[in-house]
């Protein structure tokens, strides 16, 4: 009776895994620490991770473009490789986020053994996560960045409203790679991240507009896809690249912070439990 009663309270003082996010500004030196790490192999990531949506935007861009000419967006006729770099960026913000948060990540937590190091320095586990997060989300600002100014200087757009949609896009990064974090908590091995890429990311590639209108789907395939968060992205950047303001900008605003604050306390929560096993 006596053993019992005493391991009761043990078991009921262990923190639950899915309590309040415990944030400090320590997650700073662990962001500083990722980043100067990645100085010194900055330009053949770079490289990687613009060459594949800019050959996406030129080989679908100028030869799809070519034969399929215009495309409605909001009763706007507008150039195929216009509509197709609106939702391309989109979707090079969400893969560059989802790759840093998913492999360099999970090397770091798991292969590397980077974060049991770090942790016994006095940073707590969500100051790493965060940092994980926020650093995944710079990634892709290079990423955005690059291919923006490769889109001004192909003459694609010039829109004054392309300094807002920058600002759109550093937050999809933020959301994917809270999105990302959460199967970088659940891996066992880099195998795992095939199920993220080709049941999550690749059909939401197609389901949101990034290659042809939502318009062009089934109704209730539509009123799933509107609710994706790439579908919401594509829906604030693409009208700023035609030089408008987007229609229920609130809305598609909305459902990403959503996304984001939902993945980030579940991927926190998931990863809390990982390391207290």
């Amino acid at each position: 009776m006596s053993t019992t009663s005493q391991a009761l309270p043990a078991a009921a003082s262990v923190p639950s895994p899915w309590r309040a996010p415990q944030l400090t500004r320590r997650w700073w030196p662990v962001f500083l620490r990722n980043l100067l790490v990645w100085k010194k192999l900055a330009i053949p990531s770079l490289i990687g991770n613009i060459a594949e949506p800019l050959i996406w935007l030129v080989a679908f861009g100028y030869g799809m473009g070519a034969l399929v000419g215009q495309v409605d967006v909001g009763g706007q006729r507008v150039p195929y490789i216009l509509f197709l770099a609106s939702g391309s960026i989109c979707m090079s913000a969400m893969n560059a986020a989802s790759f840093e948060a998913l492999y360099s990540a999970f090397s770091r937590m798991h292969v590397q053994k980077t974060w049991d190091g770090i942790m016994n320095a006095p940073v707590g586990l969500d100051d790493i996560v965060l940092a994980e997060m926020l650093w995944a989300g710079f990634k892709a600002i290079f990423t955005t960045t690059a291919i923006l100014f490769v889109m001004l200087a192909l003459g694609i757009s010039h829109s004054p409203k392309l300094a807002v949609a920058w600002v759109v896009l550093v937050g999809v990064g933020v959301t994917f790679s809270c999105i990302a974090l959460i199967f970088n908590a659940l891996a066992k091995g880099y195998d795992f991240f095939t199920y993220y890429f080709t049941l999550f990311m690749t059909p939401m590639m197609f389901l949101s507009g990034v290659f042809f209108p939502l318009e062009q789907l089934p109704a209730a395939v539509q009123a799933v896809a509107r609710w994706l968060p790439l579908a919401n992205a594509v829906a604030l950047v693409r009208p700023l690249f035609m030089d408008q303001w987007p229609a229920d900008w609130a809305v598609h605003l909305a459902v990403l912070v959503a996304y984001t604050v939902a993945a980030f306390w579940f991927a926190l929560a998931l990863t809390r439990r990982r390391f207290a096993k």
